[in-house]
């Protein structure tokens, strides 16, 4: 049985864990604005198409003893995890951003720990919804005054209604996504202790890479837009760039996080992502929050810090059954 102490060791560790791969993530909703030239697609493509060649490089001198015990169940959840939380959500991510705003982009996607947290709650062993309830109340509290000030952001006057409401769709559906393969990647993670989430993450990025090289000829093939020489160049460094920092580095994080933490706290750590993609997103434009902004961030914060002191003297819970 653990100690309290390293009770409190294992959650601190996860949760810096968990912020370290939402400081690394905040960097993707970036590169829709500033990459806005090409489509979503084709930034998706290329950031995973990198993360392949990374991930590849990386298991090369140990392939044999990472991939020995896989078989077909794990190679389909590897698919079906790199489809649905790599490909498909950052393609849904980018044109919300290029459609409806970055800040409401991740006001919706900034719901994921409300999400992950209730289905979590369901665990065996988890901290009970009713303890949870007020924390991810404030959370919601905090998304909602992030959208009353979107509906008066520049963004808003300077796009179609339609436009904004396809970018909200593309939003939810990113959302959808994410939760999905968040949940069933920590149920992995736990199925397969013997896997370390170094070793997880790599696999996923190998096998997202080879979906991006099958689906790169027709995604370029069909762009009529021409693009100059030095827009190609920092197309190619801004995918690189994701593909080490955000799908390698933070996927590792997160994997050591999801390992750490129980998962209606590693749902919590998701507000992360939003956090650090609302302060890029002031950087980027170069302004401060304005009053509900700042007010909204505070109370994601204090939710997350509340949550996190929920489970703080309880027990770790028992893992989740696999999928």
């Amino acid at each position: 049985m653990e100690t309290t102490a390293r009770m409190r060791d294992r959650l601190l560790s996860g949760i810096g864990n968990g912020m370290a791969a939402g400081a690394l993530w905040g960097l993707v909703f970036l590169a829709p604005q500033w990459l806005r030239e090409f489509s979503p697609m084709q930034l998706s493509v290329s950031r995973y198409l990198g993360y392949g060649l990374v991930a590849t490089a990386l298991l090369a001198p140990r392939w044999r003893r990472a991939t020995t015990s896989l078989g077909s169940a794990e190679w389909g959840a590897l698919l079906r995890l790199s489809l649905l939380g790599n490909i498909v959500y950052y393609v849904l991510l980018g044109c919300a951003v290029q459609w409806a705003g970055s800040t409401a982009a991740a006001l919706i996607i900034g719901l994921l720990p409300v999400v992950v947290t209730i289905a979590g709650s369901r665990a065996a062993g988890a901290v009970s919804l009713r303890r949870l309830a007020a924390p991810c109340a404030l959370c919601v509290t905090g998304m909602v005054l992030v959208a009353a000030q979107t509906l008066h952001s520049q963004h808003a006057l300077t796009t179609s209604l339609g436009t904004r409401l396809a970018g909200l769709a593309c939003a939810v559906g990113a959302l959808v996504a994410w939760s999905v393969y968040s949940i069933d990647n920590a149920r992995w993670l736990s199925r397969r202790p013997d896997i370390s989430g170094h070793d997880w993450a790599l696999l996923t990025g190998l096998v997202t890479g080879a979906l991006a090289l099958v689906l790169l000829p027709p995604v370029f093939a069909l762009d009529r837009q021409t693009h100059a020489l030095g827009d190609w160049a920092r197309f190619w460094a801004g995918a690189m760039l994701l593909a080490v920092l955000a799908s390698v580095l933070g996927s590792i994080c997160w994997n050591r996080a999801s390992r750490l933490l129980p998962l209606t706290l590693v749902g919590q750590m998701l507000v992360f992502e939003t956090l650090f993609a609302l302060l890029y997103g002031f950087l980027w434009e170069a302004r401060w929050p304005g009053f509900l902004e700042a007010l909204a961030i505070v109370c994601l914060l204090g939710g997350v810090l509340w949550c996190a002191s929920a489970h703080v003297e309880r027990r770790p819970p028992v893992p989740l059954p696999g999928p």
